[in-house]
């Protein structure tokens, strides 16, 4: 739902109830992953989407059907159909969409996650998908980090075990299912939760005030990272070469990397290739738990980098985590090319993907983790 979350909030402030229709599994070559939604008022306007087209009309007659009737929360699903006329998914996949009336008043602790994540702030908003019917739809917000919940799916043991699920979730930024309960332990009831996380964006880090650093710097802002590039010579690092940058800063870049903060979705991004620069920066952003360190430079930078990493006592384990020559072989030339090139490898590396042209491939074209899942009595599509 938080792909949503702007219009959520204004929707919230003007207390109008809405139906929101989110996706809480898929299976096979689904366009959207879990966690994605669409929301209907009373007025009909809708935002959203949960399959990119293919079933939204059908997603939005159960919205308003459920606007109007008041009626429980209802799961419906939808897979493949090769009739042009039927409601069903062209790619072949299978969703489950979970459609539920929200009503603002009674919930501000959904108003405040929403609004925490419009102000780039963490958050997470935890909903029951499957369990006992009377607690399917119902909301938890973690808040601050995770330090601090609101809200309640029950009782608050229930409440305490899966705020803890919510946390994990939101450390690493990931929106997921988590299963809870059904042990004395827990909670009695066993419970499927959607945990929808909003964390802020991550980072890349560009380092060298470079011609490619201004295309990288637009081509990561543009698929959501907060973007810092990182020069010690002052005549290059002008906050004017880079406007697509958050941020421009004069120091030299193992200074830098040494003092701020990254986590496992930072990119590194290293364009100097220059030793002095280079040796003790990557010596140091190889031992970080971020995702993505790459190096740019020939084949004979690449080699002599390896070396003097070598010599400053850079592992063979951690070696192995760096990108070098940076970039997938696309066979680009200029800057643009280029900054297509890194983000494509990074795109890769962080879905495990295998950088093949997707006719060369086989099997689904979208990868899922696949989670258990108890099954809720269904409007059933054409598949």
């Amino acid at each position: 739902m938080l792909n949503i979350a702007d219009t959520l909030y204004d929707w919230c402030l003007e207390a109008r109830p809405f139906a929101l229709a989110t996706v809480v599994h898929v299976s096979g070559s689904a366009p959207l992953p879990p966690g994605t939604a669409l929301a209907v008022n009373a007025g009909g306007d809708v935002v959203g989407s949960v399959s990119g087209g293919c079933v939204e009309g059908a997603v939005y007659e159960l919205c308003t059907q459920l606007l109007a009737d008041g009626g429980a929360p209802v799961r419906a699903r939808f897979g493949y159909s090769d009739d042009a006329f039927a409601v069903g998914l062209t790619c072949g996949g299978e969703i489950d969409v979970l459609v539920q009336r929200v009503d603002p008043s009674g919930l501000p602790h959904l108003v405040t996650a929403l609004e925490e994540v419009r102000q780039g702030r963490p958050a997470a908003v935890v909903q029951v998908v499957d369990g006992p019917k009377e607690v399917i739809g119902r909301t938890l917000s973690v808040f601050g980090g995770g330090s601090a919940y609101d809200g309640t799916l029950g009782g608050s043991r229930e409440d305490r075990v899966v705020a803890a699920q919510a946390r994990a979730l939101l450390r690493v930024g990931r929106t997921g299912l988590a299963e809870v309960g059904g042990d004395a332990d827990t909670c009695p009831q066993r419970l499927t939760l959607l945990v929808h996380t909003g964390a802020p964006r991550p980072r890349m880090l560009i380092f060298g005030a470079v011609d490619f650093a201004a295309a990288l710097s637009r081509a990561g802002r543009f698929l959501g990272y907060r973007v810092t590039v990182c020069d010690a010579r002052p005549v290059f690092a002008q906050p004017g070469r880079f406007p697509e940058a958050d941020e421009v800063v004069v120091e030299w870049p193992h200074h830098y990397l040494e003092r701020t903060e990254t986590d496992r979705r930072t990119a590194v991004c290293v364009l100097t290739h220059d030793l002095k620069f280079d040796v003790p920066l990557l010596r140091h952003a190889l031992g970080l738990r971020v995702g993505y360190v790459g190096a740019m430079g020939s084949r004979r930078t690449h080699e002599q980098r390896m070396g003097a990493l070598r010599e400053a006592g850079v592992s063979a384990d951690r070696l192995a985590r760096l990108h070098s020559p940076i970039g997938l072989d696309l066979g680009a030339r200029t800057p643009e090319e280029t900054a297509v090139s890194i983000t494509a490898e990074i795109i890769a590396h962080t879905n495990a993907g295998t950088g093949l042209p997707l006719s060369q491939g086989t099997g689904p074209i979208h990868h899922r983790a696949r989670s258990p899942r108890r099954r809720l009595p269904q409007t059933t599509h054409p598949s």
